[in-house]
């Protein structure tokens, strides 16, 4: 009876170590916003926006990766403000945004709210720069809607077909991917975190912290794995050869998620495209070595 007794009190201090609750939506936009003008609402959605930068400048909408919010650009928005218009945003299911009442994370829902956030805020085109998903949905509204794209920049995009995730199909999402809706150690967090990183020790405390935060807003974590399900992949290149807009593909040389190499498959059928690579560098460059990153990336848009 001892043992068993044991045995179920370390079983319930694992759980309790386990167990990770959602946080308080209130204290999280107390934490991460910068106040109530931070979110507009547009295409049945309450996004969170920063707008920064001269309004009479050239404009650039800033679209983040999976799991991560408009924060991963902070090293970049402020010295593209200087003379720019810079937005950026929570996409739908991530950061302060949260999750889309209408359940639908698609590509195409994706268009759809950036269109209306550009009408919204009056305006009429502007250059993208999207990173990891965020570069999907960059290159597929740059070839959908191409009078509204001035220039692309796409930082280690998203698009061609990989280990898990063929054309035509949505992939198939472990069951043990679910847990993370009741059990996500921060450990776990810095640990899913740090393959984004050529060098690990440059993942700071509190980047892990503001990522391990915004996953646990109210419905964020659903609506991640409703992300991955959704996701049905199209052979790219019809799309990517439509769109007339120049193009900087920008990598780090040392991408683990989605290898440099893959910038090939892109300048195949661009029209006009330029790649940089970064030494030293992964997926997240603009988190991982902001000022360094950004020097292509500020030439290329001012060019």
């Amino acid at each position: 009876m001892k043992a068993a007794a044991s045995i179920a009190l370390l079983l319930a201090l694992i759980g309790y170590w386990l167990w990770t609750p959602d946080r308080d939506r209130a204290a999280l936009e107390a934490r991460y916003a910068d106040g109530p003008g931070d979110f507009i609402e547009v295409a049945g959605i309450r996004l969170h926006v920063r707008d920064s930068g001269p309004r009479a400048g050239p404009a650039v909408i800033l679209l983040h990766g999976f799991g991560a919010s408009l924060h991963t650009w902070e090293g970049w928005a402020g010295a593209l403000a200087a003379d720019m218009r810079v937005i950026r945003l929570d996409l739908p299911g991530s950061g302060l945004t949260g999750p889309d009442p209408k359940g639908d994370y698609t590509d195409a829902r994706a268009l759809e709210i950036l269109v209306a956030l550009m009408d919204r805020l009056g305006v009429a085109r502007a250059s993208l720069v999207g990173n990891s998903i965020g570069g999907r949905i960059a290159w597929t509204f740059a070839a959908t809607h191409p009078a509204r794209v001035d220039k692309l920049v796409l930082v280690a995009p998203d698009g061609f077909a990989s280990a898990g995730f063929e054309y035509g199909r949505a992939p198939e999402v472990p069951a043990v991917f679910s847990l993370m809706r009741y059990a996500l150690p921060r450990a776990v967090m810095r640990m899913n975190l740090a393959p984004a990183y050529a060098d690990p020790t440059r993942l700071s405390d509190a980047v892990v912290d503001r990522y391990y935060d915004l996953i646990r807003l109210p419905g964020v974590r659903d609506a991640m794995l409703e992300r991955m399900r959704q996701t049905v992949l199209r052979p790219p290149e019809p799309l990517l050869r439509l769109i007339e807009a120049p193009v900087l593909l920008l990598w780090g040389e040392k991408d683990a998620m989605i290898p440099a190499a893959n910038a090939q498959d892109y300048v195949k059928v661009l029209k006009k495209s330029a790649v940089v690579v970064l030494p030293g560098l992964a997926h997240v460059p603009q988190e991982e070595d902001a000022a360094r990153s950004l020097v292509p990336v500020r030439a290329f848009l001012r060019d």
